[in-house]
């Protein structure tokens, strides 16, 4: 396999996590004793994940200021974004959802053991 092709394989991807109660890691950088976390169910989560990209959807709110302010991932710093990673990365829903994206699209949530996210496909 060429180097080229490797690259081209790649993606671009930023995300909003929310970690939950369910979360292999209880713990974020916006709650490093993981209260919160340990207090909200999947259900709520998802809830405020749903309403969040309804924000950036509809045009009332930017991706990157939506992760910066309430993902629970230290991509918040960069506005969510996690760079570029190729297949084999990721934990696997995760990689599915970013590669079935076109270049500016926004995932619906998925689920992972990290919490729930919203992925936006950056390149």
């Amino acid at each position: 396999m060429s180097s080229s092709s490797t690259y081209r394989d790649k993606v671009r991807a930023s995300h909003i996590l929310i970690k939950h109660e369910g979360s292999r890691r209880k713990a974020s950088w916006k709650d490093p004793d993981g209260h919160v976390i340990s207090n909200t169910t999947r259900d709520a989560a998802g809830s405020q994940l749903k309403s969040l990209r309804h924000d950036i959807v509809s045009g009332n709110a930017k991706f990157e200021d939506v992760a910066a302010r309430y993902s629970d991932c230290s991509s918040a710093k960069r506005g969510g974004d996690l760079g570029s990673f190729g297949r084999g990365q990721m934990q696997k829903p995760f990689e599915q959802a970013t590669y079935a994206l076109k270049v500016g699209e926004i995932s619906d949530i998925v689920d992972t053991d990290s919490g729930v996210h919203i992925i936006m496909r950056t390149g």
